[in-house]
């Protein structure tokens, strides 16, 4: 059995530990909320015996164990639970987490494309004012809040007083990329810039340390000294050797972008999961928060699985039989 198969077995024996982790996690976490689910439902107007009556019905007044298991054996068939305007939970996200999903995977490829270039330029140049400037610019990036960058985006570029008018403030309407890629590419432009630009920053001096690494190596002066041109060297060896270290880290990036894609997609009122927490936190709503955080965490559990296997693709030395 290959270390491929291995490690796909073992992450497949992991992952429903960690999903039952995380569960575990949120829902107790969750279960501390001051708010009432069935004042939330029926409001507050509602008379004792009615509330009572929901509690009842509901299963809200059983020991917290029992509501952990009910909560489980109902997500294992799709039910995250009903929101306060007794709407499932699963219908929300499955309309929201789309969106966020596009946003992420758009600013971790801007962020992944950035750091590709200036961090093998860093690399190539090493030294030299090129070196320099880009270090001074992926520190800069760096140290930008995603949220800061996205009002900064929206007054130079955005069609208000004094922006370029080149892309919407605010997303009065989410078009999806097969109705109209235009729209949709105008749409995700300016948040997925402000979500990529720290990540990528962060990820530029991680590529650049990679590729100095390589290029110091005695099969790379071997290679060259042979008469192999430097360019053939860096695009078949050296890239693919530096790029293993930058994958990893890639994968550990996703958790950040996900959860700012919910802070920049309040400010762009862009009506996904970020709209969802806001308005589940605004309204006290225990069950949509916990569906919204709970799909947010398993998303995140099973990116970091396709990182372990891309790693182990990208990496020649511990794929062995």
């Amino acid at each position: 059995m290959t270390t491929l198969l291995r490690l796909i077995g073992r992450r497949l024996v992991a992952f429903p530990v960690m999903v039952l982790g995380v569960t575990l996690l949120v829902f107790f976490v969750m279960s501390f909320s001051p708010a009432d689910p069935a004042r939330l439902a029926l409001g507050e107007a509602a008379s004792t015996e009615a509330l009572e009556a929901y509690r009842e019905e509901h299963g809200l007044n059983d020991p917290l164990l029992v509501r952990y298991i009910r909560f489980l054996g109902g997500m294992l068939h799709g039910d995250l639970g009903t929101s306060a305007g007794n709407v499932p939970v699963t219908e929300f996200v499955s309309k929201a987490f789309p969106i966020t999903l596009q946003l992420t995977l758009i600013g971790l490829l801007i962020a992944a494309v950035m750091a590709l270039v200036f961090g093998v330029l860093a690399a190539l140049y090493r030294d030299r004012w090129v070196d320099q400037v880009i270090r001074v610019l992926s520190i800069a990036c760096l140290a930008t809040p995603s949220f800061w960058l996205a009002i900064l985006l929206i007054q130079w570029l955005a069609n208000v007083p004094g922006g370029a008018a080149l892309f919407p403030a605010v997303v009065s309407r989410w078009v999806p990329f097969a109705d109209d890629p235009g729209i949709w590419s105008n749409n995700i432009s300016l948040p997925a810039l402000a979500l990529a630009v720290p990540v990528a920053g962060s990820l530029t001096r991680v590529v650049r340390t990679s590729m100095v690494e390589e290029l110091d190596r005695d099969y790379v002066r071997t290679a060259i000294g042979a008469g192999i041109p430097k360019h053939v060297v860096v695009a078949r060896n050296v890239l693919r050797n530096a790029l293993i270290t930058p994958i990893t880290v890639l994968g550990l990036r996703v958790g950040y972008l996900m959860g700012g894609a919910v802070i920049i997609e309040i400010i762009f009122n862009i009506q996904a999961m970020g709209q969802l927490i806001l308005d589940g936190v605004t309204r006290n709503d225990v069950f949509l928060v916990q569906g919204v955080t709970l799909t947010v965490a398993i998303a995140f559990i099973v990116v970091n699985i396709i990182v372990d296997v891309l790693y182990v693709l990208v990496n020649p030395r511990i794929r062995t039989v």
